[in-house]
């Protein structure tokens, strides 16, 4: 299997730092955009779309910026890929947008760029951002 390759998406959002990390950070806030359920069990997540299970480490997190859940697998051993969601400011105009940085095989990062678009799409429909 070819390693993955890393990419990044930046999504503006029409939402406060706060609220938005909400959403990011919280299995019940996951759970209403990004899976269909979501459950936690201190730093370890269980993301659950349809019948299919993805287990992850929530690594990192600083409260109002970022989280970073790294994917393990069946031994509870952390794999080389994560993802990351990063609140950005920008300074001046306080515009808000969301960094995603994830990793798919080469031929599927279209694909997995559509699909993060259609989440984003439903987070902002969660927290008013339309």
């Amino acid at each position: 299997m070819e390693p993955k390759s890393r990419y990044e998406l930046e999504f503006p959002i029409n939402s406060s730092p706060q609220l938005l990390y909400q959403y990011i950070s919280t299995p019940s806030g996951l759970q209403e955009w990004f899976a269909d359920n979501v459950n936690s069990r201190g730093e370890f997540f269980t993301f659950i779309w349809d019948d299919v299970e993805e287990n992850a480490r929530l690594t990192s997190k600083k409260t109002g910026e970022k989280v970073k859940f790294r994917w393990i697998d069946q031994d509870k051993k952390d794999t080389d890929y994560f993802f990351e969601l990063r609140i950005l400011e920008d300074e001046i105009t306080k515009d808000v947008s969301l960094m995603v940085i994830d990793f798919a095989e080469a031929n599927e990062i279209d694909e997995a760029t559509l699909l993060w678009e259609n989440q984003i799409s439903d987070l902002k429909h969660v927290i008013g951002s339309v």
